[in-house]
């Protein structure tokens, strides 16, 4: 391949949803299965990766998970944070993890081939191949950071076209350089093991019923309308209590990106 079709694009130009359809190591594994979803605004982006998981229509909230349960939530991924590019290399910095903090940042190099983007790591060596929805790249986007006024928690909310997602951190420190399973099995009760995954990634859709979550690393979050509304500097979310009671999270505005309008609207034609 000649050097000018590697040449990096510009990050204004990779607005959009994108879906990964390979990883690859150098030591031979690969994985195709796991779904993955990373929604790109104009700087700040909300990522979300998920194995094959279980059944979980039996949770309708936090405190009916047991232990197993958590163990397995904790094999997904996730993060929220700012993209950048340094003039040589692509950073998804986290602001929010699902995981524990790695040893090493998030970044690498982008480059076309054809019709995929190709992402290959620069602190670690691993090869991502990405595809993105075409009708997205110059849809309308915003975000917001925002801050939990009950618990002090950040979060963020991001649109692209028709398309949002939100995330929320854990209450929880984290032990960093370990992976949650390792942090969830050494809890000492299912009271920590709840509060290690009680961190959420969600991804929706918005019609012009509403926006409705479609997939989550909180699995009773899966069909429930986001149901957002603003007022006061900042903005409430339906959420639900520990015990599956429905309940609103009242958000503080910290920072914003585009035009906030388009995160109280309905589906648009863009």
């Amino acid at each position: 391949m000649s050097a000018s079709l590697k040449m990096p694009p510009p990050i204004r130009e990779l607005r959009g949803l994108w879906t990964r359809s390979l990883i690859a190591w150098p030591n031979g594994e690969r994985d195709t299965t796991t779904a993955v979803r990373w929604l790109q605004g104009s700087s700040a982006y909300i990522d979300l990766r998920q194995p094959a998981l279980p059944d979980f229509s039996h949770v309708n909230g936090l405190a009916a998970l047991t232990v197993e349960d958590c163990l397995r939530l904790a094999a997904q991924e996730g993060f929220s944070g700012h993209f950048g590019f340094d003039g040589s290399f692509f950073e998804w910095a986290r602001e929010i993890d699902y995981q524990p903090k790695p040893l090493y940042s998030d970044a690498g190099s982008l480059h076309w081939e054809g019709d995929v983007l190709v992402e290959t790591g620069r602190d670690i060596a691993y090869i991502e191949h990405w595809h993105r929805d075409p009708a997205l790249a110059a849809a309308p986007a915003a975000a917001l950071a925002l801050r939990c006024k009950d618990s002090g928690v950040k979060g963020r909310l991001l649109r692209v076209g028709a398309n949002f997602m939100v995330a929320r951190d854990r209450m929880l420190s984290l032990a960093a350089e370990q992976h949650l399973t390792q942090c969830v099995a050494g809890s000492a009760d299912v009271q920590t093991a709840r509060a290690m995954v009680d961190c959420e990634i969600s991804f929706g859709q918005i019609e012009p019923a509403g926006w409705r979550i479609t997939a989550s690393t909180l699995p009773y979050r899966v069909g429930e309308p986001l149901d957002q509304s603003f007022g006061d500097g900042g903005i409430a979310t339906r959420d639900r209590a520990a015990d599956g009671a429905v309940a609103r999270r009242y958000w503080e505005i910290t920072d914003s990106e585009g035009d906030a309008a388009v995160l109280a609207g309905a589906a648009m034609a863009f």
